[in-house]
Protein backbone atom coordinates (compact mmCIF):
# COMPACT_ATOMS: atom_id res chain seq x y z
CA UNK A 1 0.00 0.00 0.00
CA UNK A 2 2.53 2.49 1.07
CA UNK A 3 4.67 1.78 -2.67
CA UNK A 4 1.56 2.46 -4.68
CA UNK A 5 0.72 5.66 -2.60
CA UNK A 6 4.62 6.56 -3.31
CA UNK A 7 3.39 6.03 -7.38
CA UNK A 8 0.70 8.28 -7.16
CA UNK A 9 2.22 11.20 -5.45
CA UNK A 10 5.11 10.39 -7.68
CA UNK A 11 2.68 10.73 -10.85
CA UNK A 12 0.73 13.83 -9.92
CA UNK A 13 3.97 16.04 -9.56
CA UNK A 14 5.45 14.56 -13.09
CA UNK A 15 2.36 15.71 -14.48
CA UNK A 16 2.20 18.97 -12.58
CA UNK A 17 5.75 19.60 -13.82
CA UNK A 18 5.39 18.78 -17.36
CA UNK A 19 2.25 21.36 -17.49
CA UNK A 20 4.46 23.72 -16.00
CA UNK A 21 7.24 23.40 -17.82
CA UNK A 22 5.75 22.89 -21.29
CA UNK A 23 3.15 25.50 -20.96
CA UNK A 24 3.87 27.65 -23.37
CA UNK A 25 3.84 24.90 -26.26
CA UNK A 26 1.03 23.07 -24.96
CA UNK A 27 -1.40 25.89 -24.57
CA UNK A 28 -0.07 27.31 -28.22
CA UNK A 29 -1.44 27.18 -31.26
CA UNK A 30 -5.14 25.96 -32.13
CA UNK A 31 -6.41 22.74 -30.24
CA UNK A 32 -3.68 23.34 -27.16
CA UNK A 33 -6.10 21.75 -24.24
CA UNK A 34 -6.40 18.93 -26.50
CA UNK A 35 -2.81 18.30 -26.76
CA UNK A 36 -1.87 19.79 -23.46
CA UNK A 37 -4.34 16.43 -22.06
CA UNK A 38 -3.08 14.29 -24.30
CA UNK A 39 0.18 14.78 -23.35
CA UNK A 40 -0.76 14.59 -19.73
CA UNK A 41 -1.81 11.43 -20.37
CA UNK A 42 1.24 10.22 -21.70
CA UNK A 43 3.57 11.64 -19.47
CA UNK A 44 0.77 10.30 -16.84
CA UNK A 45 1.05 6.25 -18.42
CA UNK A 46 4.81 6.66 -18.44
CA UNK A 47 5.42 7.73 -15.53
CA UNK A 48 2.74 5.20 -13.76
CA UNK A 49 4.95 2.27 -15.67
CA UNK A 50 8.28 3.85 -14.36
CA UNK A 51 6.92 4.27 -10.77
CA UNK A 52 5.81 0.88 -10.84
CA UNK A 53 8.60 -0.60 -11.71
CA UNK A 54 10.85 1.06 -9.31
CA UNK A 55 8.32 -0.14 -6.58
CA UNK A 56 8.55 -3.65 -7.48
CA UNK A 57 12.20 -3.34 -7.41
CA UNK A 58 12.21 -2.20 -4.00
CA UNK A 59 9.61 -4.26 -2.88
CA UNK A 60 11.90 -7.38 -4.36
CA UNK A 61 14.90 -5.39 -2.83
CA UNK A 62 13.20 -5.94 0.62
CA UNK A 63 12.48 -9.73 0.03
CA UNK A 64 15.90 -10.19 -0.63
CA UNK A 65 17.33 -8.38 1.99
CA UNK A 66 15.41 -10.56 4.29
CA UNK A 67 18.71 -11.90 6.13
CA UNK A 68 18.47 -15.54 6.82
CA UNK A 69 18.41 -17.10 9.82
CA UNK A 70 21.91 -19.27 9.55
CA UNK A 71 23.48 -16.40 7.64
CA UNK A 72 27.03 -16.45 9.62
CA UNK A 73 26.21 -12.60 10.93
CA UNK A 74 22.55 -13.49 11.51
CA UNK A 75 22.86 -17.11 13.15
CA UNK A 76 22.72 -16.99 16.98
CA UNK A 77 24.17 -19.86 19.91
CA UNK A 78 22.28 -23.30 20.05
CA UNK A 79 19.50 -23.39 22.52
CA UNK A 80 21.13 -23.42 25.95
CA UNK A 81 19.53 -25.26 28.90
CA UNK A 82 18.92 -22.20 30.86
CA UNK A 83 16.71 -20.74 27.36
CA UNK A 84 14.95 -24.20 27.37
CA UNK A 85 13.92 -23.42 30.94
CA UNK A 86 13.16 -20.24 30.36
CA UNK A 87 10.32 -21.35 27.68
CA UNK A 88 8.17 -23.09 30.06
CA UNK A 89 5.33 -21.68 32.40
CA UNK A 90 5.05 -22.79 36.05
CA UNK A 91 2.52 -25.51 35.09
CA UNK A 92 5.37 -27.08 32.18
CA UNK A 93 3.43 -25.07 29.19
CA UNK A 94 5.65 -24.04 26.45
CA UNK A 95 5.09 -19.93 26.64
CA UNK A 96 3.02 -18.57 23.24
CA UNK A 97 2.57 -22.19 22.25
CA UNK A 98 6.47 -22.84 21.24
CA UNK A 99 7.08 -20.03 19.04
CA UNK A 100 9.64 -18.58 20.29
CA UNK A 101 10.94 -22.01 21.12
CA UNK A 102 10.64 -23.03 17.69
CA UNK A 103 12.42 -19.50 16.18
CA UNK A 104 15.52 -20.42 18.60
CA UNK A 105 16.14 -23.79 17.30
CA UNK A 106 15.40 -23.23 13.55
CA UNK A 107 18.05 -20.49 13.65
CA UNK A 108 20.97 -21.93 15.75
CA UNK A 109 19.94 -25.69 16.78
CA UNK A 110 20.24 -27.08 20.38
CA UNK A 111 22.87 -27.67 23.11
CA UNK A 112 23.74 -31.20 23.40
CA UNK A 113 23.41 -31.48 26.76
CA UNK A 114 19.39 -30.94 25.93
CA UNK A 115 18.59 -32.68 22.80
CA UNK A 116 17.31 -35.82 24.50
CA UNK A 117 15.35 -33.06 26.48
CA UNK A 118 14.07 -31.36 23.27
CA UNK A 119 13.24 -33.54 20.59
CA UNK A 120 10.52 -34.92 21.76
CA UNK A 121 8.94 -32.17 21.42
CA UNK A 122 10.09 -31.56 17.82
CA UNK A 123 9.22 -35.11 16.57
CA UNK A 124 5.83 -34.57 17.91
CA UNK A 125 6.33 -37.25 20.77
CA UNK A 126 4.91 -34.13 23.54
CA UNK A 127 2.33 -31.54 22.07
CA UNK A 128 3.36 -28.21 22.11
CA UNK A 129 0.53 -27.26 24.31
CA UNK A 130 0.60 -29.77 26.70
CA UNK A 131 1.86 -29.59 30.21
CA UNK A 132 3.79 -31.71 32.78
CA UNK A 133 0.94 -33.47 33.95
CA UNK A 134 -0.09 -34.25 29.96
CA UNK A 135 3.13 -35.41 28.99
CA UNK A 136 3.87 -37.81 32.47
CA UNK A 137 0.72 -39.54 31.25
CA UNK A 138 1.56 -39.68 27.56
CA UNK A 139 5.04 -40.95 28.39
CA UNK A 140 3.19 -43.66 30.39
CA UNK A 141 0.54 -44.80 27.70
CA UNK A 142 3.57 -44.65 25.05
CA UNK A 143 5.51 -47.14 27.04
CA UNK A 144 3.23 -49.19 27.69
CA UNK A 145 2.31 -49.53 23.77
CA UNK A 146 5.74 -49.48 23.18
CA UNK A 147 6.00 -52.67 25.53
CA UNK A 148 3.25 -54.56 24.08
CA UNK A 149 4.90 -53.98 20.49
CA UNK A 150 8.32 -55.98 22.17
CA UNK A 151 6.06 -58.97 23.63
CA UNK A 152 4.78 -59.09 20.15
CA UNK A 153 8.29 -59.36 18.56
CA UNK A 154 9.36 -61.86 20.97
CA UNK A 155 6.21 -64.32 20.85
CA UNK A 156 6.64 -63.91 16.75
CA UNK A 157 10.36 -64.73 17.52
CA UNK A 158 9.53 -67.30 19.71
CA UNK A 159 7.12 -68.97 17.22
CA UNK A 160 10.07 -68.76 14.44
CA UNK A 161 11.98 -71.00 16.56
CA UNK A 162 9.68 -73.36 17.53
CA UNK A 163 8.47 -73.78 14.39
CA UNK A 164 11.63 -74.53 13.03
CA UNK A 165 12.70 -77.15 15.85
CA UNK A 166 9.64 -78.93 15.27
CA UNK A 167 10.24 -79.27 11.27
CA UNK A 168 13.78 -80.48 12.12
CA UNK A 169 12.69 -82.97 14.65
CA UNK A 170 9.77 -84.22 12.01
CA UNK A 171 12.37 -84.81 9.90
CA UNK A 172 14.79 -86.32 12.37
CA UNK A 173 12.31 -88.99 13.59
CA UNK A 174 10.58 -89.86 9.83
CA UNK A 175 14.07 -90.50 8.56
CA UNK A 176 15.12 -92.61 11.35
CA UNK A 177 11.39 -94.49 12.56
CA UNK A 178 10.28 -94.21 8.99
CA UNK A 179 6.80 -92.79 10.38
CA UNK A 180 5.88 -89.18 10.87
CA UNK A 181 5.74 -87.40 13.61
CA UNK A 182 2.50 -87.20 15.20
CA UNK A 183 0.83 -84.50 16.95
CA UNK A 184 1.73 -85.28 20.99
CA UNK A 185 5.37 -85.63 20.14
CA UNK A 186 5.28 -81.66 18.32
CA UNK A 187 3.44 -80.82 21.62
CA UNK A 188 6.18 -82.27 23.61
CA UNK A 189 9.06 -80.44 21.53
CA UNK A 190 6.91 -77.16 21.75
CA UNK A 191 6.70 -77.66 25.38
CA UNK A 192 10.44 -78.60 25.78
CA UNK A 193 12.23 -75.72 23.45
CA UNK A 194 13.63 -72.93 25.27
CA UNK A 195 11.56 -69.97 24.27
CA UNK A 196 13.46 -67.56 23.14
CA UNK A 197 11.45 -64.85 22.06
CA UNK A 198 10.46 -65.17 26.50
CA UNK A 199 12.98 -63.08 28.01
CA UNK A 200 13.61 -61.28 31.22
CA UNK A 201 13.81 -57.71 31.90
CA UNK A 202 17.27 -56.27 33.48
CA UNK A 203 16.04 -53.67 35.73
CA UNK A 204 19.25 -51.70 35.26
CA UNK A 205 19.30 -51.56 32.01
CA UNK A 206 17.52 -48.25 31.11
CA UNK A 207 17.00 -48.94 27.20
CA UNK A 208 14.03 -51.27 27.71
CA UNK A 209 15.81 -54.06 25.90
CA UNK A 210 14.98 -57.63 27.62
CA UNK A 211 17.82 -60.32 27.90
CA UNK A 212 17.44 -63.81 26.57
CA UNK A 213 19.06 -66.71 28.48
CA UNK A 214 22.72 -66.51 26.67
CA UNK A 215 22.39 -70.94 26.54
CA UNK A 216 19.61 -70.47 24.01
CA UNK A 217 20.70 -71.36 21.02
CA UNK A 218 19.53 -69.73 18.16
CA UNK A 219 18.34 -72.14 15.08
CA UNK A 220 18.95 -69.72 12.39
CA UNK A 221 22.57 -70.52 10.07
CA UNK A 222 25.26 -68.43 11.27
CA UNK A 223 26.31 -68.55 7.09
CA UNK A 224 23.94 -65.61 6.22
CA UNK A 225 23.38 -65.68 2.51
CA UNK A 226 23.78 -62.01 2.29
CA UNK A 227 27.34 -60.67 2.25
CA UNK A 228 28.81 -58.58 5.15
CA UNK A 229 31.73 -57.37 3.02
CA UNK A 230 29.53 -54.79 1.22
CA UNK A 231 29.63 -50.93 2.54
CA UNK A 232 26.60 -50.69 4.43
CA UNK A 233 23.49 -49.06 2.23
CA UNK A 234 25.59 -49.09 -0.51
CA UNK A 235 22.76 -49.43 -2.87
CA UNK A 236 19.38 -48.12 -1.61
CA UNK A 237 16.08 -48.96 -3.27
CA UNK A 238 12.55 -48.23 -1.62
CA UNK A 239 10.82 -50.12 0.26
CA UNK A 240 10.15 -53.26 2.26
CA UNK A 241 12.28 -56.11 2.42
CA UNK A 242 12.46 -56.25 -1.29
CA UNK A 243 13.92 -52.95 -1.76
CA UNK A 244 17.49 -54.07 -1.04
CA UNK A 245 17.88 -54.91 -4.54
CA UNK A 246 21.81 -55.70 -5.22
CA UNK A 247 22.32 -55.82 -1.59
CA UNK A 248 19.64 -58.50 -0.72
CA UNK A 249 18.42 -61.03 -2.83
CA UNK A 250 14.94 -60.25 -4.84
CA UNK A 251 13.06 -63.09 -3.56
CA UNK A 252 12.58 -61.45 -0.32
CA UNK A 253 9.68 -59.29 -1.29
CA UNK A 254 7.22 -58.29 1.01
CA UNK A 255 3.65 -58.30 0.80
CA UNK A 256 2.47 -54.95 2.22
CA UNK A 257 -0.71 -54.59 4.52
CA UNK A 258 -2.35 -51.55 4.85
CA UNK A 259 -4.29 -50.91 8.28
CA UNK A 260 -3.64 -51.89 12.08
CA UNK A 261 -4.61 -55.65 11.50
CA UNK A 262 -1.85 -57.68 10.30
CA UNK A 263 -2.79 -61.01 8.55
CA UNK A 264 -2.17 -64.45 10.24
CA UNK A 265 -0.51 -66.05 7.28
CA UNK A 266 2.10 -63.59 6.78
CA UNK A 267 3.12 -62.63 10.49
CA UNK A 268 5.93 -64.80 10.87
CA UNK A 269 7.25 -65.62 7.18
CA UNK A 270 7.30 -61.57 7.11
CA UNK A 271 9.39 -60.39 10.45
CA UNK A 272 11.39 -63.52 10.47
CA UNK A 273 12.71 -61.74 6.86
CA UNK A 274 13.07 -57.95 8.23
CA UNK A 275 14.50 -59.18 11.00
CA UNK A 276 17.41 -60.82 9.03
CA UNK A 277 18.27 -57.61 7.26
CA UNK A 278 17.52 -55.99 10.41
CA UNK A 279 20.49 -57.92 12.08
CA UNK A 280 22.44 -57.44 9.18
CA UNK A 281 22.28 -53.72 9.13
CA UNK A 282 22.74 -52.92 12.79
CA UNK A 283 25.61 -54.84 12.76
CA UNK A 284 27.31 -52.91 9.79
CA UNK A 285 26.25 -49.40 11.72
CA UNK A 286 28.98 -46.81 11.53
CA UNK A 287 30.26 -45.75 15.05
CA UNK A 288 30.66 -42.24 14.44
CA UNK A 289 28.05 -41.62 17.18
CA UNK A 290 30.26 -42.86 20.21
CA UNK A 291 32.09 -39.35 20.95
CA UNK A 292 28.44 -37.73 20.89
CA UNK A 293 27.10 -40.36 23.67
CA UNK A 294 29.63 -41.28 26.82
CA UNK A 295 27.52 -43.22 28.51
CA UNK A 296 26.38 -45.62 26.30
CA UNK A 297 29.99 -45.51 24.88
CA UNK A 298 31.16 -47.01 28.21
CA UNK A 299 28.74 -50.44 28.18
CA UNK A 300 29.75 -53.05 29.83
CA UNK A 301 30.81 -56.31 27.72
CA UNK A 302 28.28 -58.41 29.64
CA UNK A 303 25.14 -55.99 29.39
CA UNK A 304 26.60 -55.38 25.30
CA UNK A 305 26.62 -59.11 25.08
CA UNK A 306 22.98 -59.94 26.59
CA UNK A 307 21.43 -56.87 24.63
CA UNK A 308 22.61 -59.19 22.04
CA UNK A 309 21.44 -62.26 22.90
CA UNK A 310 18.11 -60.85 23.28
CA UNK A 311 17.50 -59.85 19.68
CA UNK A 312 18.89 -62.64 17.72
CA UNK A 313 22.28 -61.00 16.84
CA UNK A 314 25.46 -63.43 15.54
CA UNK A 315 28.87 -62.14 14.13
CA UNK A 316 29.30 -59.54 16.56
CA UNK A 317 32.39 -60.44 18.11
CA UNK A 318 34.40 -58.23 16.25
CA UNK A 319 32.54 -55.53 17.20
CA UNK A 320 33.48 -53.19 20.86
CA UNK A 321 30.70 -53.57 23.69
CA UNK A 322 29.52 -50.77 23.24
CA UNK A 323 28.72 -51.21 19.22
CA UNK A 324 27.00 -54.55 20.21
CA UNK A 325 24.87 -52.56 22.42
CA UNK A 326 24.27 -49.81 19.96
CA UNK A 327 23.17 -52.62 17.56
CA UNK A 328 21.37 -54.94 19.87
CA UNK A 329 18.91 -51.58 20.35
CA UNK A 330 18.61 -50.75 17.00
CA UNK A 331 17.42 -54.04 15.80
CA UNK A 332 14.83 -53.88 19.00
CA UNK A 333 13.52 -50.82 17.77
CA UNK A 334 13.51 -51.36 14.53
CA UNK A 335 11.37 -54.54 15.34
CA UNK A 336 8.61 -52.77 16.86
CA UNK A 337 8.44 -50.72 14.55
CA UNK A 338 8.24 -53.06 11.70
CA UNK A 339 5.04 -53.99 13.43
CA UNK A 340 3.78 -50.44 14.00
CA UNK A 341 4.18 -49.57 10.36
CA UNK A 342 3.20 -52.94 8.52
CA UNK A 343 2.91 -51.08 5.35
CA UNK A 344 6.53 -50.53 5.40
CA UNK A 345 7.69 -52.93 7.64
CA UNK A 346 12.08 -52.80 7.00
CA UNK A 347 13.90 -51.44 4.00
CA UNK A 348 17.85 -50.70 3.88
CA UNK A 349 18.42 -47.35 5.02
CA UNK A 350 15.81 -46.81 8.34
CA UNK A 351 18.91 -48.09 10.66
CA UNK A 352 20.84 -45.07 9.26
CA UNK A 353 17.70 -42.42 10.70
CA UNK A 354 17.07 -43.98 13.73
CA UNK A 355 21.03 -44.73 14.87
CA UNK A 356 21.39 -41.09 15.59
CA UNK A 357 18.23 -40.96 17.64
CA UNK A 358 19.49 -43.28 19.75
CA UNK A 359 22.94 -42.54 20.86
CA UNK A 360 21.21 -39.30 21.90
CA UNK A 361 17.86 -40.88 23.57
CA UNK A 362 18.69 -43.47 25.91
CA UNK A 363 15.21 -44.85 26.88
CA UNK A 364 14.06 -47.20 24.02
CA UNK A 365 10.39 -46.61 24.06
CA UNK A 366 11.28 -42.86 24.34
CA UNK A 367 13.85 -42.98 21.15
CA UNK A 368 10.57 -45.47 19.33
CA UNK A 369 8.26 -42.65 19.53
CA UNK A 370 10.92 -40.03 18.30
CA UNK A 371 11.53 -42.51 15.41
CA UNK A 372 7.88 -42.55 14.82
CA UNK A 373 7.60 -38.80 14.29
CA UNK A 374 10.41 -38.80 12.12
CA UNK A 375 9.07 -41.55 10.13
CA UNK A 376 5.53 -39.99 9.91
CA UNK A 377 7.16 -37.82 7.11
CA UNK A 378 10.49 -39.94 6.04
CA UNK A 379 8.57 -43.45 5.58
CA UNK A 380 7.41 -42.30 2.27
CA UNK A 381 10.80 -42.77 1.30
CA UNK A 382 10.64 -46.21 1.59
CA UNK A 383 7.54 -47.12 -0.22
CA UNK A 384 7.26 -50.16 -2.64
CA UNK A 385 5.75 -47.57 -5.06
CA UNK A 386 8.55 -44.89 -4.93
CA UNK A 387 6.05 -42.72 -4.96
CA UNK A 388 7.22 -40.61 -2.29
CA UNK A 389 10.99 -40.62 -3.58
CA UNK A 390 9.54 -39.79 -7.38
CA UNK A 391 7.58 -36.77 -5.81
CA UNK A 392 11.24 -35.56 -3.80
CA UNK A 393 13.05 -36.07 -6.92
CA UNK A 394 10.74 -34.15 -8.79
CA UNK A 395 10.76 -31.15 -6.21
CA UNK A 396 14.31 -31.13 -6.52
CA UNK A 397 14.21 -31.24 -10.36
CA UNK A 398 12.17 -27.94 -10.64
CA UNK A 399 13.80 -26.09 -7.89
CA UNK A 400 17.02 -26.25 -10.24
CA UNK A 401 14.90 -25.65 -13.27
CA UNK A 402 13.64 -22.60 -11.51
CA UNK A 403 16.35 -21.48 -10.18
CA UNK A 404 19.30 -22.31 -12.89
CA UNK A 405 18.01 -22.65 -16.57
CA UNK A 406 21.72 -23.32 -17.80
CA UNK A 407 22.56 -26.25 -15.12
CA UNK A 408 18.94 -27.78 -16.04
CA UNK A 409 19.55 -27.56 -19.94
CA UNK A 410 22.88 -29.35 -18.97
CA UNK A 411 21.32 -31.91 -16.67
CA UNK A 412 18.45 -32.27 -19.73
CA UNK A 413 21.42 -33.40 -22.39
CA UNK A 414 22.83 -36.29 -19.97
CA UNK A 415 19.07 -37.29 -19.48
CA UNK A 416 19.26 -37.04 -15.96
CA UNK A 417 17.14 -34.05 -15.36
CA UNK A 418 15.34 -36.77 -12.77
CA UNK A 419 17.59 -35.82 -10.31
CA UNK A 420 18.04 -39.27 -9.73
CA UNK A 421 21.64 -38.61 -8.46
CA UNK A 422 20.78 -37.29 -5.24
CA UNK A 423 18.69 -40.46 -4.46
CA UNK A 424 20.91 -41.45 -1.90
CA UNK A 425 20.27 -37.65 -0.19
CA UNK A 426 16.55 -38.06 -0.24
CA UNK A 427 16.31 -41.61 0.89
CA UNK A 428 18.74 -40.76 3.98
CA UNK A 429 18.29 -36.88 4.59
CA UNK A 430 21.82 -36.01 4.44
CA UNK A 431 22.77 -39.01 7.10
CA UNK A 432 25.94 -40.00 4.02
CA UNK A 433 26.52 -36.64 3.52
CA UNK A 434 27.15 -35.00 6.86
CA UNK A 435 28.92 -35.56 9.51
CA UNK A 436 27.08 -36.72 12.72
CA UNK A 437 27.01 -33.29 14.35
CA UNK A 438 25.96 -31.77 11.04
CA UNK A 439 22.83 -34.10 10.42
CA UNK A 440 21.65 -33.46 13.68
CA UNK A 441 21.64 -29.60 13.08
CA UNK A 442 19.77 -30.05 9.86
CA UNK A 443 17.59 -32.54 11.01
CA UNK A 444 16.94 -30.09 14.18
CA UNK A 445 15.87 -27.10 11.82
CA UNK A 446 14.04 -29.33 9.14
CA UNK A 447 12.06 -30.64 12.45
CA UNK A 448 11.27 -27.15 13.47
CA UNK A 449 9.80 -26.28 10.32
CA UNK A 450 7.42 -29.57 10.40
CA UNK A 451 6.55 -29.15 14.11
CA UNK A 452 5.65 -25.55 13.17
CA UNK A 453 3.30 -26.54 10.07
CA UNK A 454 1.56 -28.78 12.36
CA UNK A 455 0.98 -26.16 15.02
CA UNK A 456 -0.23 -23.94 12.57
CA UNK A 457 2.45 -21.21 12.88
CA UNK A 458 3.56 -20.73 9.47
CA UNK A 459 0.23 -19.76 8.22
CA UNK A 460 -0.23 -16.78 9.30
CA UNK A 461 1.18 -13.26 8.05
CA UNK A 462 2.11 -12.77 11.31
CA UNK A 463 4.09 -16.01 11.63
CA UNK A 464 6.35 -15.43 7.90
CA UNK A 465 7.23 -12.16 9.06
CA UNK A 466 8.50 -13.28 12.53
CA UNK A 467 10.08 -16.21 10.89
CA UNK A 468 11.17 -14.55 8.34
CA UNK A 469 10.81 -17.41 5.64
CA UNK A 470 7.91 -19.20 6.08
CA UNK A 471 8.15 -22.55 7.27
CA UNK A 472 8.25 -25.53 4.57
CA UNK A 473 8.07 -29.56 4.60
CA UNK A 474 10.02 -30.05 1.94
CA UNK A 475 13.34 -27.75 3.64
CA UNK A 476 15.03 -30.44 2.91
CA UNK A 477 14.85 -30.03 -0.54
CA UNK A 478 15.76 -26.84 -1.13
CA UNK A 479 19.14 -28.26 0.74
CA UNK A 480 19.70 -30.77 -1.68
CA UNK A 481 19.13 -28.41 -4.74
CA UNK A 482 21.38 -26.14 -2.96
CA UNK A 483 24.36 -28.24 -2.27
CA UNK A 484 23.87 -29.86 -6.48
CA UNK A 485 23.62 -25.54 -7.22
CA UNK A 486 26.79 -24.94 -5.63
CA UNK A 487 28.42 -27.32 -7.53
CA UNK A 488 26.95 -26.25 -11.00
CA UNK A 489 30.27 -25.39 -12.35
CA UNK A 490 31.93 -28.40 -12.06
CA UNK A 491 28.76 -30.35 -12.94
CA UNK A 492 28.70 -28.29 -16.26
CA UNK A 493 32.30 -27.71 -17.33
CA UNK A 494 33.45 -31.26 -16.62
CA UNK A 495 30.49 -33.76 -16.30
CA UNK A 496 29.60 -35.79 -19.29
CA UNK A 497 27.10 -38.51 -17.62
CA UNK A 498 24.80 -38.94 -14.53
CA UNK A 499 27.26 -41.50 -13.27
CA UNK A 500 29.94 -38.47 -12.87
CA UNK A 501 27.29 -36.25 -10.89
CA UNK A 502 26.42 -39.20 -8.69
CA UNK A 503 30.05 -39.79 -7.76
CA UNK A 504 30.41 -36.47 -7.26
CA UNK A 505 27.35 -36.41 -5.34
CA UNK A 506 28.31 -39.18 -2.60
CA UNK A 507 32.26 -37.72 -2.19
CA UNK A 508 30.01 -34.79 -0.61
CA UNK A 509 30.76 -36.15 2.76
CA UNK A 510 32.78 -33.80 4.89
CA UNK A 511 32.85 -31.10 2.48
CA UNK A 512 30.02 -29.16 2.98
CA UNK A 513 29.29 -26.11 5.18
CA UNK A 514 25.98 -27.14 7.04
CA UNK A 515 25.43 -23.51 7.63
CA UNK A 516 25.71 -22.10 3.95
CA UNK A 517 23.91 -24.45 2.82
CA UNK A 518 21.07 -23.61 4.91
CA UNK A 519 21.67 -20.01 4.17
CA UNK A 520 21.75 -20.79 0.33
CA UNK A 521 18.55 -23.55 1.04
CA UNK A 522 16.92 -20.14 2.33
CA UNK A 523 17.29 -18.10 -0.35
CA UNK A 524 15.47 -20.68 -2.63
CA UNK A 525 12.79 -20.73 -0.32
CA UNK A 526 12.05 -17.00 -0.22
CA UNK A 527 13.10 -17.09 -4.11
CA UNK A 528 10.83 -20.12 -5.08
CA UNK A 529 8.35 -21.18 -2.56
CA UNK A 530 5.51 -19.99 -3.89
CA UNK A 531 6.14 -21.46 -7.48
CA UNK A 532 7.28 -24.87 -6.44
CA UNK A 533 4.75 -25.46 -3.93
Amino acid sequence: MWAWSWVERGIGNLVASAAGDGGAWIWGGPGGGERWHEGAVVVGVTAMAGLALAATLVISSRRGSLRSPWSRRKRKHALTKQQWNSFFTSDGKLRDGGVKFLKKVRSGGIDPSIRAEVWPFLLGVYDLKSSKVDRKASQAQKRKEYEKLRRRCWQMGRDSVCSEVVFSARESLSTERGSPCNDILEQRVLEETPASGLVIPDEDDKSGITHADASVEDTESSESEYSTDEEPGSILMSSGAEGCIGTYPKDTKIDSVMGEDIKSDRKAEDFATWQRIMRLDAIRANADWIMYSPAQAAVSKDKAFKSAVAVGLKDYDHLEPCRVYHAARLVAVLEAYALYDPEIGYCQGMSDLLSPILAIVEEDHVAFWCFVGFMRKARHNFRLDEVGIKRQLNIVSKIIKSKDSHLYRHLEKLQAEDCFFVYRMVVVMFRRELTFEQTLCLWEVMWADQAAIRAGIGKSVWGRIRLRVPPTDDLLLYAIAASVLQRRKLIIERYSSMDEIMRECNSMAGQLDIWKLLDDAHDLVVTLHDKIE
